[in-house]
């Protein structure tokens, strides 16, 4: 099924065998898989995938789960790549595309990470796990857990979006909620995790979220008939999405089903927290911790990614850039997705829009270019947020999102 190698140091590069339960290498930097891919070359071919699942474990050789019974799946991927004529028209994009995540389990991309996580915890016999999560992550880590018979634990913010809360609780998952960011519950957990007997599924701290979240790029590439498209917006706040298919695009043209030509990546962020932002435009490696960090979008408000220097790589080597936009042309660019194209994102995903907006302005990006924007969620999932453009109003009073409308 896999064509699994070995486990390699993103920083130190040190390998580090497969077939074991592995956090972060002893350099502190996060684990990448790595694939004996010139055998899966001589062994697959792109042309068989017609008559694969119509999931993201149409993939199965570059992924890492060697048993197919260890497999936990929900139907995650293989998701929809639209085309957006009239919002592009009316912003001046000609080939408009738009790559919805929204529609995976539990409404996020994240199903992807964690149904590729669970799994191997399954292969490798792991009964509990933790996770700190700004909610999306808190609720793949809840279904996919549930799914295994896996016992989780979540720690989220105390404003975590009310959805995230109640999807944990009822999948059965023990669910803390903390006063503070994703950072303070991922302290907390390492703190913890020890004594209680926890493996740990946080972003990056784990090598298998990343190759489900790659299967993003080998979507990509197929659904544009394996001829990457000119850009590709990612909203970034773990930015492991980013980081998953600029190793996507690597391993494909390994395999052969590539060119080397590469989309220019690029990063989106909040103005209330911008971390990656801030490193691209002073040229640093890494980025420093945001204070304060505050938005809407709880999925950007990672403070410091793990993998920043990962998702810079990607920035850079691709001619990409990183900018922020505010929280408000976040929304509005959301809305005009909604009523223009009937696409009702997260408001991670509208923010792209709001980026892309900016870069066709400054000439960043051309009309013609072919541009794929990835809606990382549902916006079903973000009614707190979506609510400040569209108060309700009951008995003459403003009705509060979540509260009941008394009959008369």
């Amino acid at each position: 099924m896999t064509t699994l190698s070995h486990l390699e140091c993103s920083l130190c590069k040190k390998r580090h065998e497969a077939g074991q339960a592995h956090n972060l290498c002893e350099c502190g930097g996060p684990l990448l898989v790595r694939y004996d891919l010139q055998k899966a070359r001589e062994n697959w071919s792109r042309e068989w995938l017609a008559g694969s699942p119509a999931s993201m474990w149409r993939y199965a050789p570059v992924l890492p789960v060697a048993q197919p019974e260890s497999v936990v799946s929900l139907g995650e991927g293989f998701t929809p790549l639209v085309r957006a004529d009239r919002l592009g028209n009316a912003m001046g994009a000609k080939n408009l595309w738009i790559k919805d995540e929204g529609v995976n389990p539990t409404g996020s991309f994240k199903a992807r990470g964690l149904s590729c996580a669970i799994s191997m915890c399954v292969e490798l016999g792991i009964k509990k796990v933790a996770v700190p999560s700004a909610g999306n992550a808190a609720s793949a880590t809840a279904a996919y857990a549930a799914a295994a018979g896996i016992e989780a634990h979540i720690f989220m913010p105390r404003d975590v979006p009310q959805s995230n809360y109640i999807e944990c609780k009822a999948m059965g998952a023990h669910v803390t909620l903390v006063d503070g960011l994703i950072s303070d519950c991922g302290r907390i957990v390492g703190e913890r995790k020890q004594a209680e007997g926890w493996f740990e599924v946080s972003t990056l701290k784990e090598p298998y979220r990343i190759e489900g979240k790659k299967t993003m790029g080998y979507e990509l590439a197929e659904q544009f008939r394996w001829d990457l498209p000119d850009a590709v917006f990612y909203p970034t706040g773990g930015g492991v999405g980013m980081i998953g298919m600029w190793k996507a695009f690597d391993e494909m043209e390994q395999l052969g089903w590539i060119t080397s030509k590469r989309p220019k990546m690029i990063c989106i962020q909040v103005e209330g927290c911008q971390p990656v932002v801030r490193a691209f435009e002073q040229g640093t490696p890494r980025s420093e911790f945001w204070q304060n960090a505050y938005t809407v979008a709880s999925g950007l408000r990672v403070p410091k990614p793990l993998g920043d220097f990962l998702v810079l790589d990607a920035v850079r080597e691709s001619g990409g850039t990183a900018i922020a936009v505010t929280d408000e042309e976040m929304l509005d660019a959301g809305i005009e997705l909604a009523k223009m194209e009937g696409m009702f994102a997260a408001p991670e995903g509208a923010a792209c829009i709001a980026g892309l907006k900016k870069l066709l302005a400054s000439g960043f990006l051309k009309a013609e270019d072919r541009i794929a924007v990835y809606n990382t969620g549902s916006g079903l999932k973000y009614l707190e947020a979506y609510s400040t453009r569209y108060p309700r109003v009951a008995g003459g009073e403003a009705d509060k999102l979540g509260g009941l409308i008394t009959p008369r």
